[in-house]
């Protein structure tokens, strides 16, 4: 049952204030108050986990603003819960809303493994760098659960195939000893988000996710073991995080850091209405001017879905982003995100050998 910005509730670490109407369902039934007496709603939801058995593991893309064309999703969902989240719309595929059904009913997708191990045995495919994922982060804490991540690594790691990682998680680091391995045969590359450095606007802005001095602690700590890792500073959110770029790559350089790369906020479908919830609920005396710097940077609109523009968006305060980011990333020597020198030429399919005795 879907609810509405108007009906809003602060639940206790959750991004979402409420769930919005799953567009692709013909009905859509909307909670009133009937003006007879009930007991308070909790506002502590709990987090529910069902399986899915996968029917394929690499997901395929052909956007010109992304550097890789294939990605792995180990879940579907997540309970980072935070309220930016480009990927909340695709949990209306599954006939879940994007809101708060997007952290609190998750999906875990097993068979990845093998499915991969049939895909990389393919005899017609090619060998390039997987994003480890491309929509939700693989290492929310469902996957200490599952370690679907983990033995996707042991199985790419044995079959010398490059992969890269973006996550907000220190979850990571329990696969230390995997991603160094990989650093040595040059088939890993790390990017830890960081969206600010105000430990009180994380708490509601990205509620479960780690605290940006942990993740300072992770690319520390990813650096020190020699796995090359980077800074991904997203969303950079006009009137609200955009202060911070020149202290963000200071921070993330001086812990190690050698990449950084950028992106403007996203607001696509539901995430919009969500958005502009979550400021009414945590920011009011701001909600309008950050909307308005917002619609500046998108033509007017909430958001404009064209490559090319999606991911940095236009006009006098996106160039001025722009700028000040290229400008701080020349001072603390942070070169631009690439999967350019990843090793490709050492994979060997995972049945190369074994299909000789069958």
């Amino acid at each position: 049952m879907a609810s509405s910005p108007s009906s809003a509730t602060v639940y206790k670490g959750r991004g979402a204030t409420y769930d919005p109407h799953n567009r692709f369902s013909p009905t859509c039934s909307v909670v009133e108050d009937d003006g007879w007496w009930h007991e308070e709603a909790t506002t502590s939801l709990a987090t529910e986990i069902r399986e899915e058995p996968s029917k394929s593991a690499l997901s395929w893309n052909q956007s010109p603003d992304l550097p890789f064309d294939r990605s792995l999703n180990p879940f579907r969902g997540c309970e980072h819960g935070c309220i930016y989240c480009y990927a909340r719309p695709s949990h209306a595929y599954w006939d879940l809303s994007p809101g708060l059904d997007f952290e609190t009913k998750l999906i875990a997708r097993t068979g990845l493994v093998e499915h991969l191990t049939d895909e990389l045995s393919h005899p017609h495919y090619v060998c390039r760098p997987i994003n480890l994922s491309g929509n939700t982060d693989c290492y929310q804490p469902l996957e200490a659960k599952y370690q679907t991540t983990r033995r996707l690594l042991e199985l790419l790691l044995a079959c010398r195939h490059p992969v890269t990682l973006v996550t907000k998680s220190t979850l990571i680091l329990r696969d230390l000893d995997l991603l160094a391995e990989m650093a040595e045969h040059r088939l890993v590359r790390v990017f830890v988000s960081l969206t600010s450095l105000d430990a009180n606007l994380k708490r509601t802005l990205e509620p479960r996710a780690a605290s940006p001095q942990a993740r300072l602690k992770v690319i520390r700590e990813l650096n020190t073991a020699g796995i090359p890792v980077g800074t991904l500073v997203s969303p950079i959110i006009p009137g609200l995080t955009d202060h911070e770029i020149e202290r963000i790559l200071e921070a993330a350089s001086r812990a190690g850091a050698r990449t950084a790369t950028w992106m403007l906020l996203r607001l696509p479908h539901e995430v919009a209405p969500m958005f502009e919830a979550w400021l009414q609920a945590h920011y009011p005396e701001r909600a309008a001017k950050i909307m308005s710097l917002i619609r500046q940077c998108r033509s007017g609109k909430n958001y404009d879905a064209q490559f090319g523009k999606r991911f940095r968006g236009e006009g006098v305060f996106a160039d001025l982003i722009a700028q000040r980011f290229n400008r701080a990333s020349r001072q603390w020597n942070m070169q631009p995100r690439t999967e350019q020198g990843l090793n490709t030429h050492d994979f060997r399919p995972p049945r190369a050998q074994g299909d000789l005795f069958i």
